[in-house]
């Protein structure tokens, strides 16, 4: 568990300073992710690069992880702490949410909304309020 703990620990802390790449190294190429703040998912590094840079052209999303759970068949659930505020510096959203990691060979793989009935149908509650 420590290092997968690291390894996600390492990617919101990227992810939180904006950067790209940094987040992107600890990922497999087929990486599939949630658009929480569009709804649907991303497969692959490109399409999270052009996500995420859409997502902060919008928002200003800080993600803190506050527990952690492995779980059987690689995955780790994360308890964060998410704010998102608007480019102007309003609180849209303050809450916790749930993440579920999968990680394959030392890199993450999948990362999927655990607390939300069905990621694909459209965004995440915390992001329905658009600047």
């Amino acid at each position: 568990m420590a290092d997968t703990k690291t390894l996600i620990e390492q990617a919101y802390s990227a992810f939180n300073k904006r950067d790209i790449d940094g987040a992107l190294a600890l990922m497999t190429q087929d990486v599939s992710w949630p658009k929480a703040s569009e709804g649907g998912k991303v497969v692959g590094k490109e399409e999270i690069r052009a996500y995420w840079t859409r997502q902060w052209g919008e928002f200003d999303p800080y993600v803190e992880p506050l527990a952690m759970t492995e779980e059987d068949g690689g995955k780790t659930r994360v308890r964060v702490h998410q704010l998102v505020k608007s480019l102007q510096g309003d609180v849209l959203s303050d809450s916790e949410v749930l993440h579920v990691f999968t990680v394959n060979s030392g890199l993450i793989a999948a990362m999927d909304l655990g607390n939300e009935a069905d990621s694909i149908a459209g965004p995440s509650a915390a992001f329905a309020h658009r600047s």
